[in-house]
């Protein structure tokens, strides 16, 4: 036999969900009016207390009965497939979740569908979430923005050496393509835990670029911010590419904190990809915007020296 006591407060004609306790300890609510109820004196009279106690299945349905009809409600309406009522509200909460021990942020997954296009890790297969939590860059756009750095740089055939800041890493997609293609270090900032460790991670390990690697769990403005007590007073990066999750992120705060960080050098590459509609400069600093590409509803735009602009022609 379970008893349970559950204090109620309440006022004359309002409605109340009253949580009973079975005797198989399973809880039930029942929402119904509370008119002055006590079953001990109470010096507050809006206060009420009702105390259930249960034998059998038989007599919880007669009492549950017996306790809505008290009431002047139909118990057809209140008692049909309690058990679905309660399973619906418990998922609605969340509750269900939390007592069977499962949160929803383990229950993560990835999957191999990315790969990298070039250089010396070619065609290996990169993990990423499944789901829209992380957004890695589309194969074309990424293809497109290394061929014009390559032909910008004045090397078709590979990336100019050099030092790549791959801000909002994500699957670390742009900044591993950047190491397989002839840059000698990348910087990665990566604020999601999990991503950075199921995901970034063990990519940097497979395709055996990890060594050459400096990862920054930290929000990319933060970084931005911090850049001479993070990386100390290195030089400028060589390349920076943006590549946030587009409905997360102000584009005009990040570019006009690289503009006036020493992240940036007069002979910086920037790459930013972007959704349609979204304004933005046409330089950025000392870089002048060297080209912009529209793929559907995503635009790449690539910021750089005066003189690559030209060598680009050229090519």
């Amino acid at each position: 036999m379970a008893v349970s006591s559950f204090p109620v407060l309440s006022s004359l004609g309002a409605r109340s969900n009253i949580s009973v306790l079975d005797r198989d300890c399973s809880l039930f609510s029942l929402n119904i009016p509370l008119v002055n109820i006590c079953s001990r004196p109470s010096t507050h009279p809006s206060s009420s207390t009702i105390v259930c106690s249960y034998k059998s299945e038989n007599s919880v349905s007669e009492r549950r009965k017996k306790l809505l009809e008290q009431y002047g409600l139909d118990p057809d309406e209140f008692l049909s497939e309690p058990s679905a009522n309660r399973a619906r509200e418990m998922r609605k909460s969340g509750k269900d979740k939390q007592i069977s021990g499962q949160d929803p942020k383990f229950q993560r997954k990835t999957h191999k569908l990315l790969k990298v296009l070039g250089g010396s890790a070619r065609r290996m297969r990169l993990l990423s979430p499944i789901g829209l939590d992380v957004r890695p860059m589309m194969e074309v756009v990424k293809g497109a923005a290394f061929d014009i750095l390559q032909a910008a740089g004045g090397c078709p055939a590979s990336l100019r050496p050099g030092r790549w800041l791959d801000l909002y890493s994500g699957t670390g997609s742009v900044g591993i393509e950047a190491m397989s293609r002839g840059c000698s270090e990348v910087h990665f900032v990566e604020m999601d835990p999990w991503v950075v460790s199921d995901v970034l991670r063990p990519n940097l390990e497979s395709t055996g670029f990890f060594d050459d690697s400096v990862i920054h769990t930290i929000p990319v403005e933060n970084f931005i911010e911090r850049a001479e007590q993070l990386i100390g007073n290195d030089r400028p990066f060589d390349y920076i590419s943006v590549t946030p999750p587009y409905i997360q992120v102000d584009y005009g705060v990040v570019m006009e904190q690289l503009s006036k960080s020493a992240l940036v050098g007069e002979d910086t590459f920037i790459v930013v990809e972007y959704p349609l509609k979204t304004d933005m400069l046409d330089s950025c600093g000392c870089l002048i915007q060297i080209t912009k590409r529209r793929f559907g509803r995503t635009v790449l735009a690539i910021y750089g020296p005066k003189w690559a602009e030209k060598e680009k022609r050229k090519k």
